[in-house]
């Protein structure tokens, strides 16, 4: 297994700890006037989603995560859990339901995310960052709130429901932010 000398940290490095994987979110390097130097790190661990602050002195090594990051595409669901289809080999992999978190409300069929696994175990599966929904149901506006700043709740066709300006109908089709769950803009009606 491969490890990382601390001359090797920076952020972004995914590296193996009590055999769990880790992500390194921020990385300082201290230079005291006496002693060695040291590597304040804060670590996020891929699985429970907790962080870690550890201090590693100049030398010390970290073993690096069997972690892969993939292109993968929706097929459909299947109780509680999502199958997902690797773009390249056709492996299927089925993701739990918490592992999935949220995503239900952006997936549609054929929809290519990146999906993250370690020791050929998903452990995180992301959506693109935008993508376009049709909305199916929603209020509609009400006359003379096209000047303000009117929000309002519509369902999408994945069954989610995002807040939306006042002018939005059924049938447009809106873009989606899926790092915040907001909406973006309309893009057709």
């Amino acid at each position: 297994m491969a490890t990382y000398n601390t001359s090797d940290f920076r952020k972004g490095l995914k590296v193996q700890i009590d055999g769990e994987p880790y992500l390194m979110t921020d990385m300082q390097f201290v230079k005291p006037g006496k002693g060695n130097a040291l590597y304040k790190c804060k670590l996020k661990n891929l699985i429970r989603g907790t962080t870690l602050d550890r201090t590693y002195k100049g030398g010390d090594s970290l073993e690096a995560a069997d972690v892969q990051t993939t292109d993968v595409s929706f097929l459909y669901r299947q109780g509680e859990d999502y199958v997902f289809m690797h773009q390249e080999t056709f492996e299927q992999y089925e993701v739990p339901d918490k592992v999935a978190g949220d995503i239900w409300k952006y997936l549609k069929d054929g929809m290519v995310c990146t999906m993250t696994t370690y020791n050929s175990n998903p452990i995180i599966v992301e959506p693109p960052t935008m993508v376009e929904l049709e909305v199916t149901d929603c209020a509609p506006g009400a006359k003379g709130d096209t000047a303000t700043n009117v929000t309002k709740p519509a369902t999408v066709e994945t069954g989610a429901e995002f807040i939306v300006p006042g002018f939005i109908k059924t049938g447009n089709v809106i873009k989606v932010d899926t790092r915040t769950g907001e909406y973006s803009e309309r893009v057709s009606n």
